[in-house]
């Protein structure tokens, strides 16, 4: 029986997805995002979950990022019809953002790349004391996609943003609460049970007035937006970005385990 990606559960009111891949280090496989997708969209249906927790589950990561080399071999007809005009990023991301009620990211662990980026759509973090956290794009040779920098923009500010992504460091929970990347630091072992209570405190307050209110928070953020233009030259700098040798010496040098040698070409 294959592995259950991502765990659901629902109780008062609070619902809870648990990334279930602690072999990869909770590494977001396309499956794993088109189901958040489905679920989120199932609970907006029933109206019943009033906060949202993702979480990574026991193990040692809240998520290690993107898994690119995890595309279904035989996905149900639902996602197989996504796949076809849908990057599943952009279908989760979009789908937590705008979830009608408040949702918390609870690191149990370490959490980078895309596991961050999904972490800053949620209106509010939650972390052990222990995790480390990083963007690791610049020492990797990419160009990161405009809509994610805007998504950290709107959480932790543009000053704290350009220090994360062009210096790639991975930092300390200290470190990450002093960048505005987290809201409250916990012992590991409490970590559970100041996220459930905070979510049922929520979930517990008047439905109509948490849904108005994220909309309006989130109507706030759609003023920062990109032009056309804008966004045309953003792709062509990603496509410098994924074209450049500096992608490849990135890559090589990350499975080598050694320190890159940039050229800038």
């Amino acid at each position: 029986m294959a592995q259950d990606v991502l765990l659901e559960s629902v109780e008062d009111h609070v619902g809870t997805l648990t990334f279930n891949r602690p072999e990869k280090g909770n590494s977001l496989s396309p499956e794993m995002l088109f189901r958040m997708y489905q679920t989120l969209s199932r609970w907006e249906q029933e109206d019943t979950v009033r906060c949202v927790v993702l979480s990574g589950g026991q193990g040692k990561a809240f998520s290690a990022g993107f898994d690119i080399g995890a595309i279904p071999t035989k996905p149900d007809p639902e996602m197989e019809e996504l796949i076809k005009t849908h990057n599943p990023l952009e279908l989760a991301f979009k789908s937590l953002k705008f979830f009608p009620y408040p949702t918390i990211a609870s690191w149990n662990g370490y959490c980078f790349g895309a596991g961050l980026n999904l972490s800053m759509v949620c209106d509010i973090r939650i972390a052990a004391d222990t995790v480390k956290v990083g963007m690791p794009p610049a020492r990797l040779g990419l160009v990161y996609h405009p809509e994610g920098l805007v998504e950290f923009v709107q959480a932790i500010g543009m000053a704290a943003t350009r220090e994360l992504f062009f210096t790639a460091r991975t930092y300390l929970a200290q470190q990450a609460k002093e960048m505005g990347l987290v809201s409250h630091l916990v012992p590991k072992e409490e970590l559970s049970d100041f996220t459930y209570q905070m979510a049922r405190e929520i979930a517990s307050n008047a439905p109509i007035a948490l849904k108005s209110t994220k909309t309006i928070l989130n109507m706030l953020e759609k003023n920062m937006t990109f032009s056309q233009e804008d966004k045309a030259q953003a792709q062509v700098l990603q496509a410098l970005g994924f074209a450049s040798e500096d992608l490849k010496e990135g890559q090589l040098a990350f499975l080598e385990k050694r320190k890159p040698v940039f050229k800038g070409k």
